[in-house]
C-alpha cells in the first residue's frame, strides 16, 4: 500500500519500490499482498512488474470490491463486476492466476453469498486458487456494544457455507490487538490462515515516527486519532516496551522487528503483511523471522499500556 496508496504521496518511486519487492523475494518473503484499489490500479501494475520475470517466487494475493472515486470509496459486490475485476487484475499482474483472492469488503447492496459465489466460480476456471475475505470496519461495532469482529464473524459463517474460506485478513499489531479476542481464534479452530494487516501500526510501532512531525495532507495518518502529536506522544511507552525488548536481543534488532515477531508468535496461521516501499526496509522487516521471542519477552509485551487515539 505506500507504494502507491493511502501514504505520503511525495516519497513515492516506482522503480525504488520494485526494487523493494526485489528485495523481499531475495529475503526469504514469498507473500506479496496488494489490492485493485491501491491506487487505483498502479500497485497491482507495479507488482506486475516484478512477476513478469519472477512469478514462480511469489505468492500473489490480491482484493476486489472497493471503487475509488475523487472523494469516496464505495463497494461493489456485483458478481459481474467481481468477474471483470479479477480479469484486469490478472493482467495488471502479468499472470494467469491468483493466488488468494481477497474480498476487500461486502457490498450493502449484494447479498455476500452472491459475490462469494462468484469468486468461488473463478476458481472453477482457474483463475484464482483460494479465497479471503477482509475485516469489515469495526469501531463502529465496538462503540455499540458489540466485539470488534462480530460482524466479520458473521459474514464468515455465511460465506463458508458457499465455498471455503482460506484466509482472513484483518489489522493486528502490538498496539491494535482486538483481533484476537475473536477473529484469530475462528481462524485456528477452523485451519484458516490469518493475514495481519498494519502489523507495524501505520508505521508508528517501527519508532522512526516522531510526535508533532506532521503528515502530508493525502497521507491517511494526517487523519488518523492515534497520528495527532498529542496521541503519539502517549503511545511513546509501547514503543519504548519494544525497544526494551530488542536490545536484549542485539544492537541490530529493531522495535518493529520485535513487533512482527510478536506476531509470529500468535500462531503458525498468522502471517503479518507489513508495507513499505524502501529495500532497507523489506530486509528488516523479513529478518524478524529470526527474532525468537522469550516467554519473558511476550510476557513484557503483554504488559504494555493499551493504545489511545482521539476516540479513548
Amino acid at each position: 500500500m505506500p507504494m502507491s496508496w493511502a501514504y505520503t504521496a511525495s516519497q513515492r518511486s516506482g522503480e525504488t519500490s520494485v526494487r523493494a519487492v526485489h528485495t523481499a523475494l531475495d529475503s526469504g518473503a514469498s507473500l506479496l499482498d496488494t489490492a485493485d484499489m491501491y491506487g487505483p490500479f498502479t500497485n497491482e501494475l507495479l507488482v506486475g512488474r516484478v512477476l513478469k520475470e519472477r512469478r514462480a517466487d511469489a505468492f500473489v494475493s490480491t482484493k476486489c470490491g472497493l471503487l475509488v472515486g475523487e472523494q469516496h470509496i464505495v463497494a461493489n459486490g456485483r458478481p459481474g463486476y467481481v468477474k471483470r475485476a479479477c480479469d484486469a487484475s490478472l493482467r495488471r499482474l502479468q499472470t494467469d492466476v491468483i493466488d488468494l483472492y481477497q474480498l476487500h469488503r461486502a457490498d450493502p447492496e449484494v447479498p455476500i453469498e452472491e459475490t462469494w459465489g462468484a469468486m468461488a466460480e473463478l476458481v472453477a476456471a482457474g483463475k484464482v486458487r483460494a479465497l479471503g475475505l477482509c475485516a469489515v470496519g469495526a469501531r463502529a461495532q465496538r462503540r455499540s456494544g458489540a466485539r470488534m469482529h462480530d460482524a466479520t464473524v458473521r459474514q464468515l459463517e455465511r460465506v463458508q457455507q458457499v465455498f471455503p474460506v482460506s484466509c482472513v485478513q484483518a489489522e493486528l499489531s502490538v498496539w491494535s490487538p482486538d483481533a484476537l479476542e475473536a477473529l484469530v481464534p475462528w481462524c485456528a479452530s477452523r485451519g484458516v490462515g490469518f493475514l495481519a494487516a498494519m502489523p507495524l501500526g501505520n508505521g508508528f510501532l517501527s519508532g522512526t515516527l516522531t510526535p508533532g512531525q506532521g503528515f502530508e495532507p493525502d497521507d491517511m495518518r494526517a487523519r488518523h486519532p492515534r497520528f495527532t502529536a498529542e496521541m503519539m506522544a502517549a503511545n511513546q511507552p509501547i514503543v519504548a516496551g519494544l525497544r526494551r525488548v530488542a536490545q536484549r536481543h542485539g544492537d541490530e534488532v529493531t522495535p518493529a522487528q520485535v513487533a512482527l515477531a510478536w506476531l509470529l508468535a500468535q500462531g503458525p496461521h498468522v502471517v503479518p503483511v507489513p508495507g513499505t516501499k524502501r529495500e532497507r526496509w523489506a530486509a528488516e522487516n523479513c529478518a524478524a523471522a529470526d527474532v525468537p521471542l522469550s516467554h519473558e519477552d511476550l510476557a513484557e509485551i503483554a504488559e504494555l499500556p493499551p493504545a489511545r487515539g482521539s476516540w479513548d
